[in-house]
């Protein structure tokens, strides 16, 4: 056991850890109102790369999909020494004949809507157009960010917080205190960023598998500011303090009861094995938890990375981001996009939802059972379907539910799969379905006792 001394911190330590974690709080977790819109800085800093870069960011994602299918068939195919003996180079080009396929089934796609030549199925704004789209925001979004993440992760404020938080979070949720952060930044910010976030506590030693799946899936919610955006598009933006207030409750309820059952229950707590535990959560008799909290904290400041390894490390993430993960939101996503413009097979597997959706009472039950689960391909698409339903209960019923469900396979389920966390797409799918079953009553049921309608 540690000596129960306790140490004194220089102004110098203490300012290690407070500035970083101070900044990084300000640009990921505080909401600030900006052109009469509420939102966060990492949000302004975000929608201003989007406006300069608005000429060029389509071509910069096309030849980022382009070089990983080639680079990816170079490394396959002739084993050139450059890539392989670059630890770096051959992590982002080797893959497996599954995702090699993902993103030569990416780069083809990718350039077929840039330069609009091809097949109306697949070029469509509905579909490769959405997906480029998306992709956009996306890269650019993570352009901003993977340089910012480390204030979060490296100067101590993770470890702070999650010691005090340690208490409520692990008989609550079966989670570290750690978590905690992870939810602000997505709730706030970008559930995307926060999923990115979760990855790599888990692929540093922080989170066990188990833990950084619970969290990807049932804590990287969406947004405040894009909650505000899809309460206008289905028409219930002036019920929004309900709405959202319902989506929240509904989160942390589902995620307390999902973690207790399968399949999420059943994922192993070991960390990655690449790294190993890098974690400590025991206290040392003598202190008190805030003293605990910054003894831990001002201890991972010290070691926290230097500008230039920062500058690296976002470098790194970004690569991982643009070479690994675009093209197979690409490819998954306009194939998923696909299939629900031109085919009926999402109206089929709704049918049971129909009847899932009519023992609640929920008006047109069946003609708005697509929403309740399409939004596996993509977030925006309950909202879509959504904004002819005439019944203002259904919408505001089935937008929250849009919100909750989280686990879409064109960002953060096509993120999740092309990370070292182990899940796989099946697995998502379930945890989708599961999250749809267990929301839907909670939302009916506070919508009920709030009396919105």
């Amino acid at each position: 056991m540690e000596s129960k001394g306790k140490k004194s911190y220089s102004g110098g330590e203490l300012c290690r850890f407070i500035l970083p974690s101070l900044l990084g709080t300000v640009i990921f977790l505080l909401p600030i109102k900006w052109h009469g819109n509420m939102t966060i800085l990492i949000g302004i800093i975000t929608d201003a790369l989007q406006v300069l870069l608005a000429p060029v960011i389509s071509a910069v994602v096309t030849i980022a999909i382009v070089l990983s299918a080639v680079l990816s068939t170079i490394r396959k195919f002739l084993k050139p020494e450059w890539i392989i003996k670059s630890e770096r180079l051959n992590a982002l080009f080797s893959c497996s004949t599954f995702y090699y396929i993902c993103r030569l089934l990416g780069m083809v796609f990718a350039v077929m809507v840039y330069f609009e030549i091809g097949f109306e199925a697949v070029v469509s704004p509905d579909t490769g157009g959405t997906m480029l789209g998306l992709l956009k925001t996306i890269t650019v979004w993570f352009m901003a960010a993977a340089f910012l993440i480390p204030l979060l992760m490296d100067f101590g404020i993770m470890d702070y917080v999650g010691t005090l938080l340690r208490r409520v979070t692990r008989p609550v949720f079966h989670l570290p205190g750690r978590a905690a952060v992870d939810l602000l930044a997505s709730w706030l910010g970008s559930n995307t960023v926060g999923a990115v976030l979760t990855i790599k506590q888990y692929e540093r030693g922080y989170y066990t598998a188990r833990e950084a799946i619970v969290i990807a899936c049932c804590f990287s919610a969406v947004s405040l500011p894009f909650s505000l955006v899809i309460a206008a598009m289905i028409g219930v933006d002036h019920l929004f303090i309900p709405f959202y207030l319902i989506v929240t409750i509904t989160g942390f309820v589902s995620a307390a009861l999902m973690i207790r059952i399968p399949p999420l229950r059943l994922y192993p707590d070991e960390f990655c094995p690449d790294v190993g535990k890098q974690v400590k959560e025991e206290e040392i008799e003598g202190y008190t938890m805030h003293q605990w909290a910054l003894k831990l904290a001002v201890e991972k400041a010290a070691k926290g990375p230097g500008v230039r390894q920062i500058l690296l490390s976002g470098l790194s993430t970004f690569m991982g981001i643009v070479f690994q993960t675009a093209p197979i939101v690409m490819a998954f996503g306009t194939i998923a996009c696909m299939v629900e413009a031109y085919t009926p097979i999402f109206k089929w597997l709704s049918v049971p939802f129909g009847y899932y959706l009519r023992l609640f009472g929920i008006e047109d039950a069946f003609a708005v059972a697509p929403a309740a689960i399409i939004g596996f391909i993509d977030m925006f698409l309950p909202s879509v379907l959504l904004a002819g339903v005439e019944s203002v209960k259904t919408r505001f019923i089935l937008g929250a539910l849009s919100l909750v469900q989280i686990v879409y396979i064109t960002e953060i389920g096509s993120i999740m799969i092309s990370s070292k966390v182990p899940v796989k797409l099946k697995d998502l799918c379930f945890i989708f379905i599961e999250k749809t079953l267990i929301a839907l009553p909670i939302i009916v049921l506070l919508t009920n006792l709030f009396g919105v309608f």
